[in-house]
Protein backbone atom coordinates (compact mmCIF):
# COMPACT_ATOMS: atom_id res chain seq x y z
CA UNK A 1 0.00 0.00 0.00
CA UNK A 2 1.37 3.41 -0.96
CA UNK A 3 1.46 6.25 1.52
CA UNK A 4 0.74 9.50 -0.30
CA UNK A 5 0.63 11.80 2.68
CA UNK A 6 0.96 11.40 6.42
CA UNK A 7 -2.21 13.41 7.01
CA UNK A 8 -4.18 11.23 4.55
CA UNK A 9 -2.88 8.07 6.20
CA UNK A 10 -3.96 9.30 9.65
CA UNK A 11 -7.43 10.18 8.34
CA UNK A 12 -7.63 6.70 6.81
CA UNK A 13 -6.64 5.16 10.14
CA UNK A 14 -9.55 6.94 11.80
CA UNK A 15 -11.86 5.93 8.96
CA UNK A 16 -10.93 2.25 9.37
CA UNK A 17 -10.52 2.40 13.14
CA UNK A 18 -12.76 -0.64 13.63
CA UNK A 19 -10.39 -2.74 11.50
CA UNK A 20 -7.00 -1.38 12.55
CA UNK A 21 -7.92 -0.29 16.06
CA UNK A 22 -8.41 3.12 17.59
CA UNK A 23 -5.08 2.83 19.39
CA UNK A 24 -3.29 2.61 16.02
CA UNK A 25 -5.02 5.76 14.77
CA UNK A 26 -4.20 7.68 17.95
CA UNK A 27 -0.58 6.52 17.94
CA UNK A 28 -0.20 7.51 14.27
CA UNK A 29 -1.56 10.96 15.05
CA UNK A 30 0.65 11.38 18.11
CA UNK A 31 3.86 10.32 16.33
CA UNK A 32 3.17 12.41 13.25
CA UNK A 33 2.31 15.47 15.33
CA UNK A 34 5.44 15.25 17.47
CA UNK A 35 7.62 14.79 14.38
CA UNK A 36 5.84 17.72 12.64
CA UNK A 37 5.04 15.61 9.58
CA UNK A 38 1.72 17.37 8.87
CA UNK A 39 -0.25 20.49 9.71
CA UNK A 40 -3.72 20.68 11.18
CA UNK A 41 -4.95 22.24 7.93
CA UNK A 42 -3.76 19.19 5.97
CA UNK A 43 -5.31 16.83 8.47
CA UNK A 44 -8.59 18.74 8.43
CA UNK A 45 -8.68 18.63 4.63
CA UNK A 46 -8.25 14.87 4.50
CA UNK A 47 -10.62 14.32 7.41
CA UNK A 48 -13.33 16.10 5.41
CA UNK A 49 -12.55 14.01 2.34
CA UNK A 50 -12.75 10.78 4.37
CA UNK A 51 -15.80 12.06 6.30
CA UNK A 52 -14.25 11.53 9.74
CA UNK A 53 -14.21 15.13 11.01
CA UNK A 54 -16.63 14.52 13.84
CA UNK A 55 -14.97 11.25 14.79
CA UNK A 56 -11.50 12.78 15.01
CA UNK A 57 -12.38 16.05 16.71
CA UNK A 58 -12.73 14.88 20.36
CA UNK A 59 -9.48 12.88 20.21
CA UNK A 60 -7.49 15.63 18.54
CA UNK A 61 -8.70 18.31 20.94
CA UNK A 62 -7.59 16.17 23.85
CA UNK A 63 -4.15 15.45 22.42
CA UNK A 64 -3.29 18.92 21.13
CA UNK A 65 -4.59 20.90 24.09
Amino acid sequence: MRVYSVAKTIADCFKYRNKVGLDVALEAFKEGWHQKRFTMNELSKYAQICRVNRVMLPYLEGMVA
